[in-house]
């Protein structure tokens, strides 16, 4: 009990220092570490198993750190650095910007305003699959569909609301959350995807866009005076002015950010080939591939050159911010687990009657309320999926049906809350409140998360 204290002090002294905005990844790392010297102080278990102890009970605290960077950043750490480059050299080269065009441009043809608000919801949850960033796909669909929207007669609050929600599920090979989420159940990142995150992302971005159609129609209709002030924003405006700088590029540019996921799904689903294609091949393959159709493109050696270090700034930032911030997370699930607090939070819940699926139901819940607190889906689920393995273990169920929930719900809530990075943009872009943004995207978000929920229960359990 005295572990599951010192933990829940912990947690409340990290949730204070994240919303006074300190990065995540110090005060991540100094509560982990910690824990683990209190577990020490008061006798309350080891850090490490023999056969990886340093001999110092003092050092294997450190030990423990370097164990985690030597073991995400040589797998998990590549994948992630090497989608992460390559999303940045997609936007350099303006073809990230070609296929939201694209995309959209059969929408704009269609006249009834709610029903494009629908479909918007609908393709915006399928191209985010090929944009890693939310609030930089949000800023690219407030500049290039916003203005339709608006236009057509949906208020302004109703168009940001499904913006906003676009990267809600968060699901797709290229995110590292789901990459993370793969491994820790044993799997690679494409079977894991179309085994468990298509069929429930499916379900669950239908029942986001549905929401959006009659949540956001009969509230325009009840709130008549957010029907005002149509014009597009001179926010909006101005990034459409930037978005007019960006390089033309040809239409089959479009295709680009889709190649990785277009590789990977083609030979994985014809095993016949022989080949196999994982990941860090498909991107490698597209990026080369990609470089060669620009320096044909522009018959310049050197600008082709150039514009790769786009890539390998992308991967610098990926591992600065993303893989930084697993090894974090995974420190402080250490110092969670070395107090013991798991083990007596699952013996309690046990004891209170609650079974695996109670288990499932308290976890979602911790990533709901750490999200709101944080605004970061990323930072939460990093911090507590770790512990997702030994629970569902400890509780007799399997890991997906705690991964696959936490994985999902720990994007849906980030459009809930008004601190989060893709809420504050689209809401500025507007020039409208973050809270009153999150007002409009509860409803359809809690209906999308129940779903989520309910289908994996009937899918997976």
């Amino acid at each position: 009990m005295l572990g599951l204290l010192i933990a829940i002090v912990v947690v409340a002294w990290v949730a204070r220092f994240v919303l006074k905005k300190y990065p995540a990844q110090p005060v991540l790392f100094t509560a982990g570490i910690v824990m683990m010297v209190l577990t020490l102080v008061f006798g309350l278990g080891e850090i490490l198993p023999a056969k990886q102890s340093t001999g110092s009970p003092w050092l294997d605290i450190i030990q423990s750190i370097s164990l985690a960077f030597s073991s995400r950043a040589a797998k998990l750490g590549m994948i992630i650095m090497l989608i992460g480059g390559f999303s940045k050299y997609m936007d350099s080269i303006g073809a990230s910007t070609a296929l939201v065009r694209i995309a959209i441009k059969p929408l704009k043809k269609l006249g009834h305003p709610y029903m494009v608000l629908a479909l918007t919801s609908i393709l915006g949850n399928f191209l985010a699959m090929f944009i890693s960033s939310a609030s930089g796909f949000g800023l690219l669909l407030m500049v290039t569909m916003y203005p339709v929207l608006v236009r057509l007669g949906v208020s302004r609050i109703a168009a940001c609301a499904v913006i906003a929600t676009t990267s809600a599920p968060g699901w797709g090979p290229a995110g590292a959350d789901n990459i993370f989420a793969a491994e820790l159940i044993g799997m690679e990142i494409v079977p894991y995807f179309m085994q468990y995150q298509v069929p429930v992302g499916l379900c669950t971005i239908a029942a986001l866009a549905i929401s959006h159609f009659f949540v956001q129609k009969h509230l325009d209709v009840k709130n008549p005076d957010e029907m005002a002030g149509k014009d597009v924003s001179a926010a909006v405006t101005a990034e459409q002015a930037k978005a007019q700088e960006a390089p033309a590029v040809p239409s089959f540019y479009a295709l680009l950010p889709m190649l990785p996921l277009i590789l990977v799904l083609f030979f994985g689903l014809n095993e016949n080939t022989g080949i196999k294609m994982d990941i860090n091949l498909a991107t490698l393959i597209s990026i080369f591939l990609t470089m060669l159709i620009e320096f044909l493109r522009h018959r310049n050696g050197l600008k082709a050159c150039k514009d790769i270090g786009a890539f390998w700034n992308g991967m610098g930032l990926q591992m600065a911010t993303v893989v930084t911030l697993v090894v974090a997370a995974e420190t402080f699930s250490k110092g969670l687990i070395s107090l013991g607090a798991i083990d007596t939070l699952i013996t309690s819940a046990q004891n209170a009657g609650f079974g695996g699926i109670g288990m499932m139901f308290v976890f979602v819940a911790i990533i709901i309320a750490a999200t709101l607190i944080t605004g970061s889906g990323n930072a939460t689920f990093f911090a507590f999926v770790p512990l997702a393995p030994k629970v569902a273990a400890l509780s007799g169920i399997a890991p997906v049906l705690l991964v696959l929930p936490m994985n999902f719900v720990s994007n849906l809530a980030r459009s809930l809350s008004p601190i989060a990075a893709v809420m504050i943009v689209v809401a500025g872009a507007a020039g409208l409140s973050p809270m009153d943004l999150a007002k409009r995207t509860f409803i359809p978000v809690a209906v999308a998360t129940v779903v989520n929920i309910a289908v994996t229960l009937i899918l997976f359990f």
